[in-house]
């Protein structure tokens, strides 16, 4: 979900989404065979491999695994995908245009995070019948699956996963006289942890890290410590938001007290999300929530411990973020893309394409797997996406409420940390404007 761009890129991925919904909206409006209630073509339990030749587009974040997926499937079966790569801020205005036009491909994927927008305009056919065929579908990622369901029907698959973990440098954990192998179990416990990193006064070294100007980072990181506490940032419906909860406020009472006792890298304040990865990849900050899909990357310079986000009291939770799937609207190809889809869901892409290749698997009976195995981190990351406590938060106006820059969940999250204000109220009741929309 989260991805390293600069101000002005997000700037203008928050323009075009605009532009971009407004011509999905329409095209949803004026097609009679729009995606909404249109079902997949039956073709068997796997649908049909007989040499046809599929389409399908994916941003540019997920082209390292869309390209081991493709390859390993064309060489296996009839039909052959052609793969297209989009500049990740293009891909919402060209699925837009493509959505007006009767363009689209016939698999597209999508930040699992508007999915929910795009399954309400029609953009992807129902798949209910299909998944529920797979004697794995009991298995499959439900913060995906819950995020491409609308009035119970099915629309989305997961494509690639990612996850928000807590990381911490086992080295500095040493040096600061903590227990490398276990870190934070309790909201608490990262309060003292980064302190005591923070207390050893290492040059360039502080005790945490964060996003403190960049919405996307921070719902990544900071929601599940809500969900692993037991409560909701969100009503079900996604319009109202909830975090002003008693959980919510005490994780902003941890983080405003890192803060000022120095334990936060003061680069914080104004990173916007397009470094906020680096700082501990460098070995500079002790312990922070962080994206599983980078601890490949991660272990070239940090020997970092890996466990699920806790809450204020204990729990575990993440937030399941990464890219879903579906047939769109526009194929006619049905039976033949349900063929890619179901090979996707199958332990012969999820584990021999996927684990091989360092990625999280999207099935909880794969958690296992051989290639897992060999790190016991990835197991703890794989088992995490499967525990009911790790979810994706569903809401239509998700990008304006939370991503965009200075979006209302910025503001709210800069006055409780930075500023001092003590307008938590005002601050939640301004993301109900634009959830409620």
């Amino acid at each position: 979900m989260i991805t390293k761009r600069s101000r002005s890129q997000r700037r203008r991925h928050s323009l075009v989404a605009l532009v971009a919904v407004a011509a999905v909206s329409l095209a949803a409006c004026s097609s009679g065979s729009g995606g909404k209630g249109q079902t997949v073509a039956q073709g068997g339990i796997n649908g049909t491999d007989d040499g046809a030749s599929l389409t399908l587009w994916t941003r540019a974040p997920l082209e390292l695994q869309a390209n081991l997926l493709v390859k390993a499937y064309n060489a296996a079966h009839k039909n052959q995908v052609k793969l297209t790569i989009v500049p990740n801020d293009d891909y919402v205005s060209k699925v837009g245009a493509a959505a007006g036009s009767g363009g689209l491909p016939d698999l597209f994927a999508s930040d699992i995070v508007y999915a929910p927008n795009w399954v309400r305009a029609g953009l992807w056919q129902d798949l209910t019948s299909q998944i529920s065929k797979l004697p794995f579908a009991g298995q499959i990622n439900k913060g995906h699956l819950d995020a491409g369901t609308y009035q119970g029907k099915q629309y989305v698959l997961p494509f690639v996963l990612d996850l928000s973990v807590m990381m911490w440098n086992k080295t500095l954990y040493k040096e600061a006289g903590l227990d490398p192998d276990k870190g934070p179990t309790t909201l608490a416990d990262f309060v003292k942890q980064a302190k005591a990193i923070q207390a050893q006064h290492k040059p360039g070294v502080y005790g945490t890290y964060f996003g403190g100007n960049c919405g996307g980072c921070d719902v990544f990181t900071w929601f599940p410590m809500i969900w692993a506490s037991g409560q909701e940032v969100l009503s079900s419906d996604g319009t109202r938001s909830l975090l002003d909860s008693a959980a919510a406020k005490q994780v902003y009472s941890a983080w405003k007290d890192l803060w000022s006792a120095g334990a936060v890298d003061p680069a914080s304040k104004d990173e916007t999300g397009a470094t906020w990865v680096g700082p501990f990849q460098q070995g500079k900050i002790g312990v922070m929530p962080y994206p599983a899909s980078l601890l490949p990357t991660v272990n070239k310079t940090v020997d970092a411990g890996v466990a699920a986000i806790p809450g204020v009291d204990g729990g575990a939770s993440t937030f399941v973020g990464g890219d879903g799937i579906g047939v769109s609207k526009d194929s006619k190809h049905e039976a033949q893309a349900w063929n890619f889809l179901a090979w996707l869901m199958s332990a012969d892409a999820q584990v021999n394409v996927l684990a091989a290749n360092d990625s999280i698997v999207s099935r909880g009976d794969l958690a296992n797997n051989q290639y897992a195995v060999k790190d016991p981190r990835v197991v703890a990351i794989n088992k995490v996406a499967a525990s009911p406590d790790s979810k994706t938060p569903i809401a239509v106006d998700f990008q304006q409420a939370f991503n965009a820059p200075g979006s209302p969940w910025v503001t709210l999250l800069r006055d409780q940390v930075f500023n001092g204000k003590d307008n938590l109220s005002q601050d939640n009741s301004a993301i109900n404007s634009v959830l409620s929309q």
